[in-house]
């Protein structure tokens, strides 16, 4: 009896002394993802800056409280500017083509221009003309030069409607030269950043001398000949 209280004692003391060296064991390690076949989640993607539109819009039409700047022209008229079209100050430079043909005739004209708006929507031009005509088997060449006040009315911001009237002079190598009426309806629009198209149709009034001669007690009496031609011509011409 006593041998077995001995032993029961000395093996309490044993497992006393071996718990506390058990306790300071680490845990055991967590098995990864990769070890348990499962995914990572992936990582988080930065923020992506919000679309920003960078179409140009069309400046504003010209307004009545709208005068000219300083010079008397502007700069950087059109799409992306601050100037728009038919603003005081704005110049265009181009021209204009036209092309006529029946048979037995044959009309061709290239009228070269430059435009100024000297007030809103009211523009002064200076154009210059040539003009082949054909009829049959004659045929005559007209040089003309006009000067075309014209008033361009706004329908919105790249489409206007105008209207204008050139006076000045024509040239015929067999006839002279001689007063040139042309009065032009139009439209202007706007492509591009700074272009204009411009479909325009102009009846163009010609008178020439033709010869003087004596009439009864007149004498000198000089013969005037009329001419007129309808045209249609397509233009371009870039603000400045």
């Amino acid at each position: 009896m006593r041998i077995s209280t001995k032993t029961i004692l000395g093996s309490c003391m044993l497992a006393a002394m071996v718990s506390p060296v058990l306790a300071d064991d680490p845990p055991p390690a967590q098995p990864s993802d990769a070890d348990t076949g499962k995914t990572a989640p992936p990582s988080p993607k930065p923020a992506l800056p919000p679309p920003q539109s960078d179409t140009d819009t069309q400046p504003p039409v010209a307004s009545p409280d709208v005068t000219l700047p300083p010079g008397g022209l502007v700069e950087q008229a059109g799409v992306g500017g601050v100037v728009g079209y038919g603003r005081p100050g704005v110049l265009e430079l181009g021209g204009s083509a036209g092309l006529m043909i029946a048979p037995d005739f044959r009309t061709v004209n290239f009228t070269p221009s430059i435009g100024w708006f000297v007030a809103e929507n009211l523009e002064l031009s200076a154009l210059l003309g040539v003009s082949n005509i054909k009829a049959n088997d004659e045929q005559a060449t007209v040089w003309s030069a006009l000067v075309e006040p014209s008033y361009h009315l706004p329908f919105n911001r790249t489409t206007f409607g105008f209207m204008g009237i050139g006076v000045g002079a024509a040239y015929e190598h067999q006839l002279g030269t001689g007063l040139a009426v042309a009065p032009r309806i139009g439209a202007n629009v706007l492509v591009g950043r700074s272009g204009v198209l411009t479909p325009s149709l102009s009846y163009e009034y010609t008178t020439h001398d033709v010869e003087s001669v004596s009439v009864g007690d007149m004498k000198d009496v000089t013969l005037v000949s009329v001419s007129s031609a309808l045209r249609f011509n397509i233009g371009y011409t870039a603000m400045w």
